[in-house]
């Protein structure tokens, strides 16, 4: 009997979220890093002069756009239901 309780509680594992959110959730997290990637440098070699380029629109306007999509891409992907999610809610709600 302990046998089969085991074989079935193995066979009952399943992940938090579907292969598909685990997908977006990757591609949300490189459009978080581009986004990063974007903001970084502008600095100067020189500690004595200062680099307008600190100040471009890339860095202050383009990259931090970017990294609040991703992270909205991100809450996305956790929350969106796979097929097998809500195939999974009618079996349940049939018994």
């Amino acid at each position: 009997m302990a046998k089969n309780l085991k074989k079935e509680n193995s066979s009952n594992f399943d992940f938090a979220l579907g292969k598909q959110n685990y997908v977006l959730l990757s591609i949300g997290f490189a459009i978080i890093v581009l986004g990063f990637i974007l903001m970084a440098g502008g600095g100067s070699e020189d500690p004595n002069v200062f680099n307008d380029d600190i100040y471009s629109f890339r860095r202050i306007t383009v990259a931090p756009i970017i990294v609040l999509i991703g992270f909205l891409f991100e809450i996305y992907a956790i929350m969106k239901r796979t097929n097998d999610d809500k195939q999974n809610d009618v079996a349940a709600n049939e018994k």
